[in-house]
């Protein structure tokens, strides 16, 4: 038994505030067991330099830790007299990767949306579940743009969430790692998929001797068990919310066009 009383099998719990901040065009307050993310979606009526003129538009990210995300303060804000740390970047990079790899760019017109990922309270997964919420907060922007007519049809290719796996001392294989776990495993995975089980990205080490094959194969399989799960309680999550998702997902034949 792990140290939550979960199964080794099982997601924390997963909670959606969806609408929580009233300003942006999306937000969802999104917790899973100890670890809190507020994920906004801004929609900005321009795009990047490089894709001016192009018809595109274009999905990107920012994340940042609260100072009292953990037990101590941090003393400083990322960007406050100082540049965002190398992990900062590194997890805000990998949220705009997940992110872009959900929306047909050429649909979107040329608009940004930003989504914005604030860790309010830190106890493992926070990239994970900035992805996940990230989604959220993107579809919810989407139905928005629809229903101003900005955009006309569907944008979206598929749902995609993101979970953690870890190989622990003990051989057991975990879903959804708290931070205890995840500091302590032999080998961890964060793996960002699709609800159809197409894998957008794969960050994962050994800490100590090297994993076997079927080990990581094992683990990846329990991942997408874990995003298999999360995509359908965010659809759950979005219809509460009055957004029926599949008229923002694209067909197949439109999706490969």
């Amino acid at each position: 038994m792990r140290s939550d009383g979960r199964a080794f099998d099982a997601l924390r719990p997963v909670e959606m505030i969806l609408g929580f901040h009233r300003p942006s065009e999306g937000s969802v307050l999104y917790r899973a067991g100890g670890t809190i993310v507020l994920c906004t979606a801004s929609v900005d009526p321009k795009v990047p330099p490089f894709l001016e003129g192009k018809g595109k538009g274009w999905v990107t990210a920012e994340y940042q830790m609260h100072p009292r995300a953990n037990p101590p303060r941090r003393e400083n804000r990322d960007g406050r007299g100082k540049a965002p740390s190398g992990r900062t970047q590194e997890i805000q990079r990998l949220v705009g990767r997940a992110l872009r790899a959900a929306v047909l760019l050429e649909r979107l017109g040329e608009v940004t949306i930003t989504i914005d990922c604030d860790v309010l309270e830190a106890d493992g997964g926070t990239r994970t579940a900035s992805v996940t919420g990230g989604f959220v907060a993107l579809a919810l922007a989407v139905a928005k743009l629809r229903q101003r007519g900005t955009v006309t049809g569907p944008v979206l290719r598929e749902p995609v969430a993101a979970t953690s796996v870890g190989l622990l001392k003990s051989d057991e294989l975990a879903l959804d790692l708290v931070y205890t776990e995840d500091s302590a495993a032999e080998v961890d995975l964060n793996v960002v998929a699709t609800a159809s089980g197409a894998i957008i990205e794969v960050q994962g080490t050994a800490e100590g001797a090297p994993a076997p094959r079927a080990r990581i194969d094992a683990m990846l399989d329990l991942a997408l068990d874990g995003v298999a799960e999360l995509t359908r309680l965010q659809r759950t999550a979005l219809a509460g919310a009055g957004v029926a998702l599949d008229s923002l997902l694209a067909s197949d034949a439109a999706v490969t066009a």
